[in-house]
């Protein structure tokens, strides 16, 4: 049965687990990352308690909605007026488990497709909940519409200490390592030549699975060969890719 590692942080990694497996694989779960709130949130408290200046909230990811909706979770519903964008089929479904439907969502689950769904910008401000290492390309478009973006940082993305089975699992070979975010591979890079082990010479020779355009151009940059990027921008197009190369 073949190995197929998973690097994104554990709690987010059970539904990928489960199909990887239900598709014939056996999943080795070595998460590489773990997100943590700010430890202060008075940014977003400022942000919630002037809500009326905001004609769009944009959520790029499930821990932007866990944060955010974490800290409102005394008040009885959404500050009122907020309109609300998703980058994303999951980060669209946290919303929806929080009772909230998003106004858009893009076909293409990356930042900057969600511009043409938010209308005429000129002028109005659009709050960001994010991590403190997400990319610039959205608020820059946003700016370059005429908007005003507002970045909120309310989580951050940090190492996570190495799975030992995990490990053991690369020394021992694994068929695909797969990367779901420009940090999964950083940090992956950064635990392995910690334990000893070359990224990019590894047992197996295992070939890399990327869930979308930008996160394929970060393992490339970083020096990975032997990419494939999942057609959907999602764990379910990751598998698609991986039973495609099994067939």
């Amino acid at each position: 049965m073949s190995r197929i590692l998973i690097t994104r942080p554990r709690v987010q990694s059970v539904d990928f687990g489960a199909a990887l497996q239900r598709a014939g694989f056996e999943p080795v779960f070595f998460p590489v990352i773990e997100t943590r709130p700010v430890s202060d949130l008075s940014a977003l408290d400022a942000a919630l308690n002037d809500s009326g200046r905001y004609g769009w909230v944009v959520f790029t990811s499930v821990n932007a909605v866990d944060v955010f909706f974490d800290r409102i979770a005394g008040q009885a519903s959404m500050p009122e007026g907020l309109k609300i964008a998703a980058v994303g089929s999951k980060t669209a479904a946290a919303l929806r488990q929080r009772g909230v439907e998003p106004l858009f969502t893009p076909d293409k689950f990356v930042s900057e497709a969600i511009l043409p769904g938010l209308g005429d910008l000129r002028g109005m401000r659009v709050l960001l909940p994010r991590a403190e290492i997400a990319r610039t390309v959205l608020p820059e478009a946003i700016a370059a519409a005429g908007g005003l973006p507002h970045e909120v940082i309310v989580y951050n993305t940090l190492p996570a200490e190495p799975d030992l089975l995990g490990l053991h699992s690369l020394e021992e070979g694994v068929e695909w390592i797969t990367f779901t975010s420009p940090s999964t591979v950083q940090n992956f890079i950064q635990i392995i030549r910690q334990n000893g082990l070359d990224p990019f010479n590894l047992p197996g020779k295992p070939k890399i699975a990327c869930i979308g355009p930008v996160t394929c151009q970060a393992a490339e940059e970083a020096g990975f060969t032997e990419l494939w990027m999942a057609q959907e921008y999602t764990a379910d197009g990751l598998v698609k890719l991986i039973s495609e190369f099994a067939d």
